[in-house]
């Protein structure tokens, strides 16, 4: 086996060619926790305004300063894990952090405890997520990178379609108990959460990669290169409007559907963007990352545009459709990209500088959302998530020519 951390990746075992064990390994961690995570994303928004009597601005804030906080540990754990030289312990002490951080929830009796608990699931989320991307790519060899994070979020938006559906199901059972039900479908999230961090714990098998050079966290960043930071650039502006989903849920509802069909909906949102991931992974592996990235920026643009214009039943479901295709497109590139701009030992670091940037990003876009929802009208949001995703699709076209894609060999 080549040593972890260079370009050359390990052989390939698994039940696809081109793709370790760890990746699939770490597909099923992922199915888990997106099944315990996701069966809260439905009834979260309702659970703060209905059951907790919070407000949509409220709402906003508790979701994008989740974001905003968690984003501040994640370029600290990217560049902890280039310097360790070691993956593992953060990706498992994440997943169990988020997971504890959910089932609690539950016992929240005001949206200030829901703010705490969501901001320490984001820390878990901050935490691991960087090593584990770094994890996918050392254990990947460059030409099957984007089939490689294909699987990855096809595993993982398995368990969010799974997730939604199971919640559904409990709530149509636990219709007696009322606003109760919500807190109920929190504690039974922790068993999947749980299951997550034992598969983790059993198969997930990470050497020491070969460490980066020691510097300071600042120097390692500046060390990433230009084609990098300009793409963050862009994705900055892009992420300014990608307010928190809970506000397309949120527009889902007021189109008229009801709580249990809101998750529905969301189910298929999710199998639809499970059955696109890998194709389009598999895509860029031959066409190149850059065409996919630019028609997800355009694809968000044409989604926000139909639920600002046309949020009747039908509507709001022709945009999560979109959403869906929008990030299916970006996701895994987005991540395959960063991988080929930047050098082997410096990935943890530019995955926890690219999450870092996206999080701060999610507090004034979700804030702005909700201000806008609130105090001027529903389809605001929408308008202005449409607007910044057109401009970040002109200026990826500017900053990020051709030429300046790594191709993959």
């Amino acid at each position: 086996m080549a040593t972890v951390g260079t370009e050359s990746a390990p052989a390939p075992r698994g039940p696809f060619a081109g793709i370790h064990r760890n990746v699939v390994a770490l597909g099923f961690t992922s199915l888990l926790t997106d099944v315990s995570s996701e069966m809260l994303v439905p009834i979260l928004p309702l659970f703060i305004t209905v059951t907790l009597g919070a407000s949509a601005t409220s709402l906003g804030l508790i979701e994008g300063l989740a974001e905003c906080v968690a984003s501040l540990l994640r370029t600290t754990s990217g560049w902890l894990s280039d310097r360790m030289g070691r993956r593992k312990p953060l990706v498992v002490a994440g997943y169990a952090l988020s997971g504890a951080a959910k089932a609690a929830i539950g016992l929240a009796a005001g949206w200030p405890a829901v703010l705490a608990l969501r901001c320490s699931d984001r820390l878990g989320k901050g935490l691991r997520t960087p090593p584990r991307d770094a994890l996918i790519a050392d254990s990947t060899a460059a030409a099957d990178r984007g089939v490689a994070f294909g699987l990855h979020r096809a595993m993982d938006t398995a368990g969010a379609a799974m997730g939604p559906l199971l919640s559904w199901w409990l709530l149509a059972r636990w219709q007696a108990f009322g606003p109760g039900a919500y807190r109920r479908v929190f504690f039974v999230s922790a068993i999947p959460a749980a299951l997550s961090v034992l598969v983790l714990l059993l198969f997930v098998r990470a050497p020491r990669h070969v460490a980066a050079a020691r510097r300071t966290l600042a120097e390692q960043a500046g060390a990433l290169g230009g084609p990098f930071r300009r793409f963050l650039v862009v994705d900055a502006l892009f992420q300014l409007g990608n307010s928190s989903n809970a506000f397309v849920l949120l527009r889902t509802q007021s189109a008229g559907w009801s709580a249990s069909q809101v998750s529905l909906i969301y189910v298929g949102f999710n199998v639809l963007l499970a059955a696109l991931a890998m194709p389009f992974g598999q895509l860029s592996d031959r066409a190149g990352r850059r065409p996919l990235l630019l028609a997800g920026y355009a694809v968000y643009a044409l989604t926000y545009g139909v639920l600002a214009l046309a949020a009747t039943r039908l509507g709001v479901v022709a945009g999560f459709a979109l959403l869906a295709v929008h990030t299916a497109l970006m996701d895994g590139q987005a991540k395959a990209m960063i991988a080929d701009l930047v050098p082997a030992d410096l990935r943890a670091t530019a995955y926890g500088a690219h999450a870092t940037v996206v999080g701060l990003a999610l507090l004034p876009a979700s804030l702005a959302a909700g201000v806008l929802w609130e105090h001027v009208d529903h389809a605001a949001p929408f308008y202005l998530g449409a607007l910044l995703a057109l401009g970040a699709a002109v200026l990826f076209m500017i900053l990020l020519p051709a030429r300046t894609e790594r191709r993959v060999a």
